[in-house]
């Protein structure tokens, strides 16, 4: 018996017990934090190089070493949060209502990604392909990482112009920005097969590939809105109350657009926002966006003690002081500067415009796509580097954004005259929680 208790443990009886662990740390550090100005994804990093550093662990994880999985992982844990995204925008879709979201798609997005480009193809001296995916690859806000600063769950209210634009911003642009990692693409292998390209890209990575990922999006979530709020009474999906349709709802939409080879991200977007219109006041909109939400905090916890054991060890390593300064350059420099060169025009407080502007947070969308094309182009000498690059770009985004977003966000309620606390108040008479039947 004395053998059997000093037997080290089963490593499979570890896992279990760890995740157990981060399942509970999902559901109670955000209750934690919700007042100090420190935000989960740090903890997250701070226990994956814990973890990292422990003598005999093993726990080393690389994205060098596991392209396949990375790129797989990220892309679950990003239309995982775009639909989230999506199902909680309270604002109905329109040209005028949404102006400050094309701004920052057609304007902030492609001047960012040619500032990012040119920074690296001459500071850093990169070749200009793996320049382009830099900077198509650090442009894009991410719809995962930027909870704090989005709007709230479906029908709260909590949608002021600066979250909605956030929120918004981080839904499209990760999937307006696909063309120019294609166009990366393109460019490194016409550099080896010297074949035109130009006209592949824009008619099939641009025209098609939007077009295809926008209406396929529009069309499930048609479907889905149909089947869960309209069909006859007795049988809708609507009486479960079961949130999983909504993850039904991102698979079929993420899958069926790119089986037609459109992009996917676009159409999970597309689709939850079809989706919340088909009723947009009905209560089963936050059962969907509550198991999303945490599905997705899971997800990217697991993820960033990923990444925290990647930086203990060594993959900022192949960083040189250049690419520092050119990482700070983009995160306090040209992110600022283009959000409000995309923004000049709009009606809105300058606090608030250069909220929007600080506020442009890199995390798990830049690590797919950076998996992505460096999965597609075969040159792969500068795989190491721009993975360090990237890296240190969401290390100090998540640092940077995670330590000021408490205190930024609650002097921002209180400036628009809204109480930062009164989440916490009882909820008003006659409120109804999630599953309630809102016809």
């Amino acid at each position: 018996m004395f053998e059997t208790l000093t037997r080290p443990p089963d490593p499979y009886i570890l896992l279990m017990m760890g995740l157990g662990l981060l399942i509970a740390l999902v559901a109670w550090l955000p209750l934690a934090l919700r007042r100090v100005p420190l935000s989960l994804p740090i903890v997250c990093i701070g226990l994956g190089m814990g973890l990292g550093a422990i003598p005999g662990l093993r726990f080393a994880p690389s994205p060098l070493e596991h392209p396949e999985i990375t790129e797989r992982f990220a892309e679950f844990v990003v239309i995982i949060a775009l639909m989230g995204a999506g199902l909680k925008i309270d604002r109905v879709l329109a040209l005028r209502s949404w102006l400050i979201t094309w701004r920052l798609i057609f304007l902030t997005l492609p001047l960012g990604i040619a500032l990012i480009a040119v920074l690296a193809g001459t500071w850093l001296a990169l070749p200009w392909a793996m320049a382009l995916l830099l900077g198509a690859v650090l442009a894009p806000t991410d719809p995962v990482l930027a909870s704090d600063v989005q709007v709230g769950p479906p029908k709260t209210g909590e949608e002021d112009e600066v979250r909605f634009a956030l929120t918004s911003e981080a839904g499209v642009n990760d999937g307006a920005a696909f063309p120019f990692v294609h166009l990366a693409i393109a460019l490194a292998s016409a550099s080896v097969t010297h074949e035109p390209w130009a006209l592949d890209w824009l008619t099939y990575n641009v025209v098609w590939e939007i077009g295809v990922g926008i209406l396929g999006g529009y069309l499930v979530g048609r479907l889905f809105g149909w089947i869960t709020f309209h069909i006859p009474a007795e049988s809708r999906l609507v009486r479960t109350g079961d949130g999983l349709i909504a993850l039904s709802a991102i698979f079929v939409s993420y899958g069926l657009t790119e089986v037609f080879h459109a992009y996917g991200f676009l159409s999970v977007f597309v689709t939850a926002l079809t989706f919340r219109q088909a009723h947009r006041d009905h209560d089963f909109h936050k059962s969907m966006h509550d198991l999303i939400e945490q599905i997705e905090r899971i997800s990217m916890m697991v993820l960033l003690l990923l990444f925290g054991g990647a930086i203990v060890n060594g993959l900022l390593s192949p960083l040189v002081p250049m690419d520092i300064a050119a990482a700070l350059v983009i995160l306090l420099v040209i992110r600022p500067i283009t959000a409000l060169i995309g923004m000049t025009g709009i009606s809105a407080p300058w606090h608030e415009k250069t909220t929007i502007a600080f506020f442009g947070i890199r995390g798990i969308g830049s690590f797919y796509y950076l998996a992505y094309g460096l999965n597609h182009i075969d040159d792969l000498q500068h795989a190491a580097r721009l993975w360090a690059i990237v890296g240190l770009v969401v290390l100090m985004s998540i640092i940077m954004h995670g330590l000021s977003v408490t205190p930024i966000m609650r002097m921002l309620d209180r400036v628009q005259g809204r109480d930062p606390d009164a989440e916490d108040a009882v909820p008003p008479p006659g409120f109804q929680g999630p599953g309630r039947d809102a016809d």
